[in-house]
């Protein structure tokens, strides 16, 4: 009787056992995964049972996808509706009958992530424009002093120091400051007649962006290969490597190396063009720290759209910038610290207020461009059931993530029939990392969430994607 119940509960266990194992093993065993570390992990969303599991303690680098943590913290501790403020006024005394302002004209940075933003030019329109009419309409002529950036909001430390010095010139590597503007992203506009020439830069976008450049881009190919070296705070901005050939426009997306400094002459310029006479150059409070801390009139404020509104497009489009932003605020709601390092310790404080374990989580930024990220599968699947089932505004949170060959960074992937409208993830990817997590439904109707992260491994990157998508579709299909 004995033998016969253990065979019975053998064979049971079996077949139980052996479609997970198939499953995994299939995935495993494609070519490009044979020397990656992986760490994987799918359960049911409703009662978090793990369906799937491999290695998903292994903490490993997340790339993008650690701005699911981020976004997680941000929203559920600020709120959807909450927003960012940046005041403009002046400081010393304005004779109303003269104009004649005696003292300086001041843009209080407030944090915003997006100010002039492409991706909400509707919500911003001409905001240097306004301010330009606001200063009017307060009457103010002429200006014996300058405009200036109070730029102290966050700390002065744009560019972290864990992140590589290959990203520091390219947009996605811009820098987080008290004020930040255009997504601290200009364009470089380049030209080549034939191959192997040189390519020249023919104009900047905005102007403003004077910088000394050191050009070493040739004209090779019809493929972009090239690279951007700038420091922060720095006017030398170094190019190298090749971009195609024989093109009249080929532009490259660079980072603003000082956002308040360019916002300053801006500003300074708009004015000076409505008539309004500046005695002095424009300049930041970094650079003059004596414009800090004196009363300011305010004669204009813009406010930014809600935060709702930027983690959508947080992401959806993966913008490492506005996750930077709001680790800072994080720390400067939380701590008084506009700082990386503070508004860590708010987003590991919220991880463990989740009843997230923390000790396999090695955080160093909110957006994932540092490589020495990283957290396990089993963690962010926890916090993923969190959100769902605890989170205060988990729609919102759901919303922000892209669809299936819709939306976002999985507009043009995804694009099988099983994944549509019943699949929302989050990308991540660097050199020789490929990571996706978010929630799925599979045919049967079962809600789940699920966290795939891979590095190190070889051949193109397009391959491990289609294996992962390979992987997630026998889920649905089965599950």
């Amino acid at each position: 009787m004995l033998r016969t119940i253990f065979s019975v509960s053998l064979l049971f266990c079996t077949l139980c056992v052996f479609p997970q194992e198939k499953s995994i093993g299939k995935f495993l065993s494609d070519s490009s995964l044979i020397h990656a570390s992986v760490s994987l992990c799918i359960a049911d969303a409703e009662t978090g049972e793990i369906l799937e599991d491999y290695n998903s303690g292994k903490s490993l680098a997340p790339a993008s996808v650690m701005k699911l943590i981020t976004s997680a913290a941000a929203i559920e501790l600020l709120g959807p509706e909450y927003t960012f403020k940046t005041i403009i006024g002046y400081t010393g005394s304005l004779n109303k009958r003269t104009g004649q302002l005696t003292g300086n004209i001041i843009i209080k940075g407030g944090g915003d992530p997006a100010l002039g933003s492409a991706n909400f030019s509707e919500h911003y329109k001409d905001f240097i424009g306004k301010w330009s009419d606001d200063i009017k309409k307060a009457g103010i002529r002429t200006i014996s002093g300058r405009v200036v950036t109070d730029d102290s909001y966050f700390d002065f430390l744009p560019f972290h120091a864990k992140w590589l010095w290959e990203d520091s010139g390219v947009s996605y590597g811009a820098g987080i400051y008290g004020l930040s503007v255009f997504d601290n992203t200009y364009e470089i506009h380049m030209e080549s007649t034939t191959d192997s020439a040189r390519l020249n830069i023919s104009s900047v976008v905005p102007a403003e962006c004077k910088y000394d450049f050191s050009n070493y881009m040739t004209a090779t190919g019809t493929t972009d290969n090239s690279r951007i070296f700038a420091a922060p705070y720095s006017t030398l901005v170094v190019l190298e490597g090749t971009g195609p050939a024989n093109n009249k426009d080929f532009v490259l997306k660079a980072s603003i190396t000082d956002p308040p400094l360019l916002i300053t002459k801006m500003v300074n310029e708009r004015l000076k063009a409505e008539g309004i006479k500046v005695s002095k150059e424009p300049t930041t409070t970094r650079l003059e720290p004596v414009c800090l801390h004196r009363e300011i009139v305010p004669v204009s404020e813009t406010i930014s759209p809600t935060l709702a509104s930027i983690i959508n497009i947080l992401n959806h489009e993966s913008v490492n910038l506005y996750a930077e932003h709001l680790t800072k605020e994080l720390g400067k709601v939380y701590k008084n610290s506009g700082s990386t390092a503070a508004g860590i310790e708010v987003i590991r404080s919220f991880l463990d207020n989740a009843g997230i374990n923390t000790k396999g989580m090695f955080i160093e930024d909110g957006s994932g461009l540092s490589p020495q990220n990283s957290i396990n599968s089993k963690e962010l699947v926890n916090l993923l059931i969190y959100m769902k089932k605890n989170g205060r505004y988990f729609t919102e949170y759901y919303s922000s993530l892209p669809e299936a060959g819709k939306t976002g960074t999985l507009k043009n992937s995804f694009k099988d029939p099983v994944f549509d409208s019943n699949f929302r993830a989050k990308t991540g990817s660097m050199t020789r990392v490929r990571s996706y997590a978010g929630y799925f439904t599979t045919l049967s109707g079962r809600k789940m969430v699920f966290s795939i992260l891979v590095n190190d491994f070889t051949g193109p990157s397009t391959n491990v994607s289609v294996t992962i998508k390979e992987f997630l579709k026998e889920m649905i299909l089965t599950k």
